[in-house]
């Protein structure tokens, strides 16, 4: 019972952080955002990002551990932010380094508290069905599924942060597997923001129509080796 109420408090504070910092981001930046399609709106808020300081990049990263802890937001609007504020190098090594904190924040919770801190987030059964998964508790295969299932735009990615602690995958393969295999989704995203940053919504487009044609092949690709349909079926029991 105490376990379990420390785990609802961190959830509530959480939760309440996350609040204000979005309702704090859309106050302050939505007037700039309004104005991204002229040359002054974007000066203006290039201007008020830089200006920001560490402040920002404090912000940005309560809002993706926040993100992941409570799994209420998707993950892409703050890649695309980071993008944003920092461009596509820039938001790529601050989403690589806010997911591998988180990540291991997760982790180490799994073990401190067991199940009970996975259910407060995702259905019971669910995360009983995939403990016992044979399919997840493959050793030999777990770690190509797992780097697949990330790397995969589209799978959801939350869930998997929370059960890599259940999981036959040695700590820190499993962080660095859920946070650099995310590459491609992480890099999309993060140029989309820098583009929109500058009104360009075009390029932004074509960045998304791109990593959607790839998806599509990578998962045709899988559907062609994969004999036994092992990563479709994780991935169907993902979701």
């Amino acid at each position: 019972m105490k376990k379990k109420n420390i785990i609802k408090h961190i959830k509530i504070i959480s939760l309440i952080i996350i609040s204000i910092a979005f309702i704090g981001l859309i106050v302050y930046f939505f007037p700039l955002v309004k104005n991204l399609s002229t040359h002054e709106g974007q000066v203006e808020f290039k201007d008020k990002i830089q200006s920001t300081g560490i402040y920002g990049f404090l912000t940005l990263l309560g809002l993706q551990v926040a993100q992941i802890l409570l799994v209420i937001v998707p993950g892409e609007p703050l890649e695309i932010l980071a993008g944003m504020c920092y461009g596509a190098v820039g938001g790529t090594i601050f989403t690589f380094f806010s997911v591998g904190l988180t990540t291991t924040i997760i982790y180490w919770m799994v073990r401190k508290f067991g199940k009970k801190f996975i259910y407060q987030s995702f259905d019971k059964k669910k995360i009983d069905k995939i403990e016992h998964s044979k399919i997840f508790q493959n050793p030999k295969k777990i770690e190509l599924i797992l780097a697949i299932c990330f790397a995969i735009t589209g799978v959801p990615k939350d869930i998997l942060v929370y059960i890599g602690g259940l999981l036959p995958v040695k700590p820190l393969r499993f962080i660095l597997i859920a946070t650099f295999c995310r590459f491609p989704s992480v890099v999309s995203s993060t140029i989309v923001g820098k583009y929109f940053s500058e009104g360009n919504w075009k390029v932004s487009l074509i960045v998304y129509g791109i990593t959607f044609a790839l998806t599509m092949l990578t998962l045709a690709i899988i559907r062609i080796f994969d004999k036994e349909k092992i990563t479709e079926k994780a991935i169907e029991e993902l979701k």
